[in-house]
């Protein structure tokens, strides 16, 4: 036994119950009864309307309400590195985490560094590039013959 859902009001539908409505679209709806199709038709929006789940569901009555009550919280544990992971191995992992803060700044700053150094050349290269650019002789624009315009006989057409 297929148990379906109203569009509308969200309650289940039995066999042999509810009217089906084919859209322009394609798409089937199913509506319990006459009262879920005439709301839909008028469009009224069913989160405003008291009876229907999707309104129960958002000002939380009855078992809905209940559901965000009774929630059990989950503690998270934190897990300390136990296995290595990737292709790094267990002991690289401990000697990251071991690591002294000033050592780190000092591996920051000398990255953030080299990282400088490098766009610096990069610049200085497209510079370089730029001038042999320049430097290269400037083409000589060749005038366009212009036409002269034929004296116009006659009168207006």
């Amino acid at each position: 036994m297929k148990l379906e859902t109203c569009v509308y009001s969200g309650y289940k539908i039995y066999p042999g119950h509810g009217k089906r409505m084919v859209r322009a679209d394609g798409k089937v709806q199913i509506f319990l009864n006459k009262k879920c199709q005439r709301s839909y038709k008028l469009k009224r929006n069913p989160r405003d309307i008291p009876w229907t789940v999707l309104y129960r569901r958002k000002h939380k009555k009855g078992v809905h309400g209940e559901e965000s009550a009774q929630k059990k919280r989950t503690r998270r544990v934190i897990q300390i590195a136990s296995r290595a992971v990737g292709n790094v191995s267990l002991e690289a992992i401990l000697a990251k985490r071991n690591q002294k803060p000033e050592f780190r700044r000092a591996q920051r700053e000398q990255a953030i560094k080299a990282a400088k150094e490098a766009a610096r050349a990069s610049k200085s290269e497209k510079k370089a590039a730029n001038k042999e650019k320049k430097a290269a002789p400037p083409k000589m624009k060749i005038p366009k013959p212009t036409k002269t315009q034929q004296p116009r006989v006659g009168g207006k057409r």
